[in-house]
């Protein structure tokens, strides 16, 4: 038996695969890390940070995070709550004015002035589980999704998450606040209400509530250009040619600019041990060590499912089933593992959320287990490498 109760040839076999994927071409490089029972199991780095000049991945290197900041933006919202700062059933309004009257579709493909008031206030937990009947333009239909592509294409101008809310609030709800999961713009918004509430800015939030106090040195919304040479490239994916480019380049990356948008729902950068970090605070129920950010009621309630059973048979825009899944604030929680062997090995109680960039992650309580894999590569199709590698994690277990 190796570390932490793995099999070394069996983990060996994880090494393997990743490696294929660079092999093949299918993605630049990657990082990941296993750790179980307090101890990092194994450490990966193959591959490059970027195609051209061969720089070696290791585990310093900088990764955009995308809709993995979600998490961190859940927390945040628990650690006002537990401040009596703000109220989980409350409406968002009493903090964001801006949202107290919406509008919402009379059918969600159609035009923007055919709509109807909102029948329930928009609370603060809706927007923690995605039933506040907002959307992201790919996962809107018709008029709608050509106005959140505006809103968002104009994006980094904004300094101030207050002008980027004053522009969402003109647009209609895509379903009635509560009806439905749908996945949104709803974590983007907590993050001007962590701003509204705390009198910070929401970089200044994570960075003196949660990441100093967590050692997460590297996890932020923009990187330093001391920083930049441990920037990996970020690729896309040539929908005709179905081979990646360059989206992101650390030379010119939308990352270097101080004064970019601080989204609460994606943004941030960091590396595979600062989001080790966080995800031991949540396997543990708001502890890692001395260090205690939540207490642990609260991190129960981000890990359990909160949505209907006719809300889970809803079909989605954002191409996630929910077989075998719920979701709790921020985190998708595994109920039934016989219902989703296609996502992986996952134990009951098993959490996470990834980023389109292709990062992933989850804790499993059961195994007592987290592990993290990083890569660069967006694309809008399903892409295997992350269940690939989680399916031979498990595998490897041998205690």
């Amino acid at each position: 038996m190796g570390r932490a109760g793995f099999c070394r040839e069996r983990l060996a076999k994880v090494t393997a695969a990743l490696q294929a994927y660079v092999d093949r071409e299918e993605v630049a490089g990657v990082v990941s890390l296993v750790w179980r029972h307090g101890e990092i199991a194994q450490v990966d780095a193959l591959g490059w940070r970027d195609d051209a000049t061969r720089v070696p991945m290791d585990r310093s290197t900088l990764f955009r995070i995308a809709s993995m900041t979600k998490p961190v933006t859940s927390v945040a919202v628990m650690m006002l709550a537990e401040e009596d700062r703000v109220r989980l059933d409350a409406p968002v309004a009493e903090w964001l004015p801006e949202l107290a009257s919406p509008r919402v579709l009379r059918e969600p493909g159609g035009a923007l002035d055919a709509t109807e008031p909102a029948r329930e206030p928009i609370t603060v937990l809706d927007l923690l589980t995605h039933r506040a009947g907002f959307a992201y333009h790919f996962t809107s239909l018709g008029p709608l999704a050509d106005a959140y592509l505006g809103v968002f294409n104009g994006l980094e101008p904004f300094v101030r998450n207050d002008e980027w809310l004053a522009r969402i609030a003109t647009l209609p709800l895509m379903f009635q606040p509560g009806a439905r999961w749908h996945y949104s713009i709803s974590t983007d918004i907590l993050g001007v209400l962590i701003q509204r509430v705390s009198g910070l800015s929401l970089g200044e939030f994570f960075r003196t509530r949660i990441f100093e106090p967590l050692g997460m040195r590297d996890t932020a919304f923009w990187v330093h250009e001391s920083q930049l040479g441990r920037l990996a490239t970020a690729y896309a994916i040539d929908p005709d040619t179905r081979r990646r480019v360059v989206e992101d380049h650390p030379s010119k990356s939308r990352w270097a600019n101080a004064g970019r948008f601080q989204g609460g729902g994606g943004g941030l950068v960091s590396t595979v041990d600062d989001y080790l970090q966080f995800a031991r605070m949540l396997l543990g129920r708001g502890r890692v060590g001395d260090v205690r950010l939540l207490s642990h009621r609260s991190v129960d309630l981000m890990r359990s499912n909160f949505l209907t059973r006719e809300q889970r048979r809803m079909p989605s825009l954002g191409h996630v089933s929910w077989a075998g899944q719920g979701f709790g604030l921020g985190l998708s929680i595994v109920d039934d593992p016989a219902q989703q062997l296609a996502l992986g090995y996952r134990s009951a109680g098993s959490f996470g959320w990834p980023g389109a960039y292709g990062t992933s992650w989850f804790a499993d309580p059961v195994e007592d287990m987290i592990a993290l894999m990083m890569i660069q590569r967006r694309s809008i199709d399903p892409f295997p490498m992350a269940t690939d590698f989680e399916r031979r994690v498990y595998d490897a277990i041998d205690d």
